[in-house]
């Protein structure tokens, strides 16, 4: 069995790196909790998606999820991929269903790409503990 050592970051980078994951948490915690509380904004922005409510739900509680991965210091890569596949989706329809500006949503992409990335050494650590 090998060992896998992270690279040491300076500290201004781990510090920045959670005020990113901090803020990332509180951005989607946000969204997901007004997804599933049902702001008459989102239900309607759902109902013309054309899935139904329950992809509303299940969108709200993955963002939840997501963020609280996000917090956590050994499960922040998965977090982290976990939101960049919900924006991703969220580019998409707004580029092609809903129309509107995909703008948040890519720089939610991009800042949770950040984390994954920085975070890339756990990935090889949870492979290893399945």
């Amino acid at each position: 069995m090998s060992t896998i050592v992270a690279p040491t970051r300076p500290r201004w980078s781990s510090v920045a790196l959670w005020i990113v994951r901090g803020l990332l948490a509180l951005a989607f915690v946000a969204a997901g909790g007004a997804k599933l509380y049902g702001v008459p904004m989102l239900v309607e922005e759902f109902r013309h998606i054309g899935l139904g409510q329950w992809f509303r739900y299940v969108t709200g509680g993955l963002e939840i999820m997501g963020a609280m991965l996000l917090l956590l210091p050994q499960k922040a890569v998965l977090g982290a991929l976990l939101l960049i596949c919900i924006m991703v989706g969220a580019v998409i329809t707004h580029l092609f269903v809903i129309g509107g500006s995909p703008v948040p949503a890519m720089v939610l992409l991009a800042l949770n790409a950040v984390v994954a990335y920085a975070k890339r050494g756990q990935i090889a650590l949870l492979a290893e503990t399945s």
